[in-house]
């Protein structure tokens, strides 16, 4: 018998106890939930993602968070928008947030004795979260947030051309560098020797540029640039845990989200440049 893509998620063989972690994030696109599903599938937590569980109902669910009308509880303010984490009687968002909190708890925090780990982790995270995730989204929504692709198509070249050219080898020769640096303990991973939330967040931006951008990039490697940070992203992918994710239906794909591909946008070297 072949088990649901909710099942997996569960990974939970008792039927009393749901799962601590619950994700609210809008339905089949990975978005900036995928950070916080990849902390949990890295690691093995149960977790349950409510709105691609259940779509109607997980929907209704997130709706009522972030309603105008909800003013949260003499304990949680309301949150504006998904990424949403429900753990017990907490409730958080924003996915820099979410992350900081489970950093620790699930081991993706650095060494237990380094009490500055967590900062360096999150500086990274947020780095990463700036330059490949938020500046990418901008290249196919230069103006508004509102208007469609299709009325900004033109002012989405030049970002994109700018981007490609520009901030996208700035983002890359950075972290190539971190993990050159000693603070890497190595160059595995970005900081301390070990894999942490940082790592994590910085293979989905590389997978979701990848998809954006896939000539632009695909330059990058053919040239052998930036090789530390492509040998960060294949060990990532080659973990155990994140390779069966990858390969279950619980991985969404890339669509109207943040990461869009639009080979108008994925220039040419030379027409980025002109």
């Amino acid at each position: 018998m072949t088990s649901s893509p909710a099942s997996k998620r569960q990974r939970t063989s008792s039927t009393t106890f749901p799962p601590p972690y619950e994700l609210l994030y809008w339905p089949t696109i990975p978005g900036r939930g995928e950070h916080i599903r990849l902390c949990f599938e890295a690691t093995g937590t149960p977790y349950t993602d409510t709105c691609n569980d259940d779509q109607k109902t997980g929907l209704n669910a997130l709706r009522t968070l972030i309603s105008p009308t909800n003013k949260g509880s003499p304990t949680n303010p309301p949150p504006l928008a998904p990424p949403i984490l429900r753990h017990g009687s907490l409730l958080l968002s924003q996915t820099p947030n979410i992350l900081l909190y489970l950093g620790p708890k699930l081991g993706l925090a650095g060494a237990d004795d380094d009490p500055n780990a967590i900062y360096h982790i999150n500086q990274l995270a947020l780095t990463a979260l700036d330059g490949l995730s938020n500046e990418a989204h901008d290249t196919h929504h230069p103006i508004a947030i509102g208007a469609y692709y299709e009325e900004q198509k033109e002012e989405a070249k030049r970002k994109a051309a700018d981007y490609i050219s520009k901030r996208l080898p700035k983002f890359f020769g950075y972290f190539n560098r971190v993990l050159q640096g000693e603070a890497s303990k190595g160059g595995e991973w970005l900081y301390g020797g070990q894999l942490t939330y940082a790592d994590l967040v910085l293979w989905q931006c590389v997978d979701g540029v990848n998809f954006a951008f896939p000539r632009a990039v695909g330059r990058m490697r053919e040239r052998g640039e930036f090789g530390e940070v492509f040998g960060l992203y294949e060990r990532v992918r080659a973990r155990e845990n994140v390779a069966a994710y990858l390969e279950s239906g619980r991985r969404l794909g890339y669509g109207m989200g943040i990461y869009r591909h639009y080979p108008e946008l994925d220039a040419e070297e030379a027409e980025a440049e002109a």
